[in-house]
């Protein structure tokens, strides 16, 4: 498979991908920690298809070398990512208001169901101070999740060719 001018076999697609997945979380983790931005509970959530790419790839790695075995850790990383997007495109979605994001950290939670004042200061004392319906960054019109939906939907595409022409047999 040719991807921006380099030839990668596509058996060597799962630690690609895992180096791609490396290089997702760790800007995730510079910008949370160096530029100050708080995650909320969906970008969260959009780390852990992260986290299993780069499992796979540590398993491509370290122990599954034949064929049957990569190819079926190309179509993990292509489930992952599949699973990577779906939950980038409901949080740019909920960012949006086209979906209706967690109650715990969406403002939607009953607040106004209190019944008394000491009611009321506990859930605001309890509730997320980072929103999942608020933009916190955004490049070229598009926030940090719908980035990362796009990121992930290419990664699905370029697995999933790449696990496709190895159960075919006409990987490169």
């Amino acid at each position: 498979m040719k991807i921006a001018g380099l030839d990668i076999p596509d058996r060597d697609i799962p630690l690609w991908a895992m180096t791609a997945s490396g290089a997702a979380l760790g800007i995730a983790l510079l910008s949370q920690y160096w530029g100050g931005l708080a995650p909320c509970k969906l970008c969260m959530w959009q780390r852990l298809p992260h986290g299993a790419v780069i499992v796979i790839g540590l398993g491509g790695l370290l122990w599954f070398r034949g064929g049957r075995e990569r190819a079926l850790l190309t179509w993990l990383a292509a489930a992952a990512f599949g699973v990577g997007a779906g939950i980038a495109i409901y949080h740019a979605g909920v960012e949006q208001g086209w979906f209706a994001g967690p109650t715990s950290c969406s403002g939607s939670a009953t607040l106004n169901q209190a019944t008394t004042v000491d009611e009321l200061r506990r859930q605001l004392l309890a509730a997320p101070l980072v929103r999942c319906d608020e933009i916190a960054w955004s490049l070229f019109g598009l926030s940090i999740a719908a980035w990362n939906a796009l990121f992930c939907t290419a990664l699905t595409a370029v697995c999933s060719v790449a696990g496709w022409r190895q159960r075919k047999g006409t990987s490169a």
